[in-house]
This record gives structure tokens, C-alpha cells and sequence, in this order.
């Protein structure tokens, strides 16, 4: 069942939710510095029901740190929101927030389930970077907006 979704900007308030969804963050505190100093610079958003926005469902980090261009950095949906349109509702929030023509980010060769998000919502493959992950590449994906 899907649920009908808002996507607002993260604040500080949030920062224990957020470190909750995400299972890196709860051990390791380099992800969890990443995400506060996201928040801090206005770069988080955060998914919730619209009729609950009090409880937090996912979020996602858009930056400029690829480049200059737009960069999902981080889209991250709590479990029991999984496969509910939570993901799909982060990225059009955050491209509705990207302000360039191209809008990139990237996943794990082995997260077939982000690539299949990402091609539904409209991203193309745009290369591959080896080497940070042992025997899983990154791959990079853009949106190619008019």
C-alpha cells in the first residue's frame, strides 16, 4: 500500500530519527556526522505521511559535491517503509529542489533495487567508479532535465 507522502527539509530536531532509519549511522559516527552536518546546511530532507509528520520514513542528501553538479548523495528509507513509494517520493522531492539540468547520483552495483528505483524514475547510466568498495563498483546515474 502506498502512502501519500511529504518531503520537507530536515532540522536538527530530526537528527535521532534519522540516525535511527539508517543502519550505518548506528555504528558508525562518521555517517552520523555526515548526516548532522547535512542537516546543518539545509541539504537533508526528510520523508514522512502527511498524515503523520511527526514520524520520520526516510530521507535524502542533495549536494553539489560531485563536480559543482546537483548529487543525490544519500537516499535512505527506514525498513518497515520499504517498497511504499517512500524512495520514489525522495528523489522527486529532491529534483523538484535541483536547480541544474543534470541531477547525478550513484549506488552500489550490488543495490539492484536502488537502480531499479533510479530507472523508473528516469535516471540513465553515466559510468562507474572502482575501487571503493572491494569488488563492488559505484555506479553513477544522471537525469537528464529539459
Amino acid at each position: 500500500m502506498f502512502l501519500d507522502l511529504h518531503v520537507r527539509l530536515a532540522c536538527e530536531a530530526d537528527l535521532d530519527a534519522l540516525f535511527a532509519l539508517d543502519v550505518i549511522a548506528q555504528r558508525e559516527e562518521s555517517r552520523r556526522a555526515f548526516i548532522a552536518h547535512s542537516v546543518a546546511c539545509g541539504h537533508c530532507w526528510a520523508a514522512t505521511d502527511a498524515a503523520n509528520t511527526a514520524v520520520l520514513l526516510g530521507y535524502g542528501v542533495l549536494d553539489k559535491s560531485f563536480f559543482g553538479q546537483d548529487f543525490i548523495a544519500l537516499v535512505v528509507v527506514g525498513d518497515s517503509a520499504r517498497r511504499r513509494g517512500v524512495g520514489a517520493a525522495i528523489l522527486r522531492g529532491l529534483e523538484s529542489r535541483s536547480f541544474g539540468t543534470k541531477l547525478f547520483t550513484s549506488t552500489n552495483a550490488s543495490n539492484l533495487p536502488m537502480q531499479a528505483l533510479l530507472a523508473k524514475c528516469g535516471f540513465i547510466g553515466s559510468g562507474q567508479v572502482e575501487n571503493l568498495d572491494e569488488g563492488d563498483p559505484e555506479l553513477v546515474f544522471v537525469k537528464i532535465r529539459p
